[in-house]
């Protein structure tokens, strides 16, 4: 490991942040000022003291290959802004921050008691129930009430249709909400969200009743496949019971790869973080998404820096189409990338979210990479055209408000640029961009 050239940048270190103000002071913490007695290993370890309001200074390691972070500081945040901030030194000041140094004892006692790599899997695994029959009765005694509950959403699908789409507006959230938590009750909590998502379209804009008659089929089509879901192949049948929301384990083989790490962010619903980050491999050309969640108020334990390179293990979840994945063993410190996926036209991204449907129906979007494309204004948003002239597609309106887009703008200048994102019915939401211009991946959430 060279001292240098496995440091992130400013930007893959801020990436890793949970919010906006965490950002923000981690980045007045990264200058050598407040920091004594800071430094990093040849695997990735980075630690420092940092001056606080106390009489001790807070101690703060990192170890980048997780990553992972501890910090004497009393912030429930992760990574506390600590912990950015030692990691913009790092990666802004070598001799600030020098490599082959010995970590303190209290680094070093942290990285002891740290479980073993495979450790999490091995437990897991330990924990399965021994006595499978018990479990088979718990699975089926919850797959009877996820039937009633979608019996009974047919049900209320069926009484919205013979009253009207228009009607919907006059009943109110109220009907819909009970609906919902009559889901939650059910065990299928897949449902329940659609349902509340169904909710919110009544009085949402024109063309409202269009959106509420489109979205009420797609769940009365999940409705169905559940109903029948013995006689779907399996592929399928894995996917419906992922949306209904049963909880699936990742099967299979692990598929070791040099993962780029492509995009992280975070939605909320105001109980729940969830937090997406999106990997390609190397060599087996795969992308995959890894899914960590965080309760209300506290950021998800999973996080890594967009634009580095991960050697490491991926296992699989089932289902037709799906590139969910859980992060197994990892074998190295992250490294940084600089190439993009390859990537493909517009009309090639229709194309391979077009295929994507046809295995899961209820996909909202669709991993893809653009090449050679250019952001431009358009009448209503923007657009994200093929530069040497044909189809372009217009990036989606919760996307025109991310300061990401005006980031997107700046690194092509007008030039082609790659651009990897989610391409789905609504649009495209860009994600991370390459230039020739600029070194490295440019996240844009």
């Amino acid at each position: 490991m060279t001292e240098q050239g496995v440091r992130w940048t400013a930007e893959q270190v801020l990436a890793l942040a949970p919010d906006a103000a965490s950002r923000k002071a981690g980045s007045r913490l990264g200058a050598a000022g407040p920091w004594s007695g800071a430094g990093c290993s040849a695997v990735g370890v980075v630690w420092g003291l940092c001056k606080g309001s106390g009489s001790k200074p807070y101690q703060t390691v990192v170890d980048t290959a997780g990553p992972a972070y501890k910090c004497t500081c009393p912030s429930r945040k992760f990574p506390c802004k600590h912990a950015l901030g030692l990691l913009l030194l790092w990666a802004a000041d070598a001799a600030a921050v020098p490599a082959g140094a010995d970590a303190p004892d209290w680094a070093e006692k942290w990285l002891e008691n740290r479980e073993p790599r495979g450790g999490a899997r091995q437990r897991k695994d330990e924990a399965r129930p021994a006595d499978e029959e018990a479990a088979r009765r718990r699975a089926a005694a919850r797959a009877a009430r996820v039937t009633a509950g979608a019996q009974e959403l047919e049900q209320r699908l069926a009484d919205l249709v013979r009253g009207g789409m228009a009607a919907a507006e006059h009943a109110g959230y109220g009907l819909w909400e009970e609906s919902a938590r009559r889901m939650v009750d059910a065990q299928a909590p897949g449902l329940a969200g659609r349902v509340r998502e169904l909710g919110a379209i009544p009085g949402s804009g024109p063309g409202w009743p269009v959106r509420l008659l489109e979205e009420s089929a797609l769940t009365h089509l999940l409705d169905r496949a559940w109903l029948g879901v013995d006689r779907l192949p399996e592929p399928l049948a894995a996917t419906v019971r992922t949306r209904m929301g049963l909880p699936a384990s990742a099967r299979g083989p692990a598929v070791r790869d040099r993962w780029l790490v492509l995009a992280q962010y975070d939605t909320s619903d105001g109980k729940l973080t969830t937090r997406r980050i999106w990997l390609y491999g190397r060599e087996s050309g795969r992308t995959a998404l890894l899914l960590s969640f965080g309760a209300a108020g506290r950021a998800p334990d999973l996080a890594l820096a967009v634009g580095v390179v991960l050697d490491a293990e991926l296992m699989r979840h089932p289902g037709a189409g799906q590139l969910r994945a859980e992060l197994g063993e990892r074998f190295a410190a992250p490294v940084p990338g600089e190439a993009p996926p390859p990537g493909g036209s517009v009309g090639e991204a229709l194309a391979a979210y077009g295929l994507a449907l046809r295995d899961d129906p209820w996909l909202d979007s669709w991993p893809v990479t653009l090449r050679d494309v250019v952001p431009v204004p358009a009448a209503e948003g923007w657009q994200l055209a093929d530069a040497h002239g044909g189809a372009a597609l217009p990036v989606t309106g919760s996307a025109v408000a991310r300061p990401g887009l005006w980031r997107l703008a700046a690194v092509s200048g007008g030039a082609p640029v790659t651009v990897f994102g989610e391409c789905g019915h609504r649009g495209f939401a860009p994600l991370a961009a390459w230039s020739p211009d600029v070194p490295g991946t440019v996240p844009l959430t």
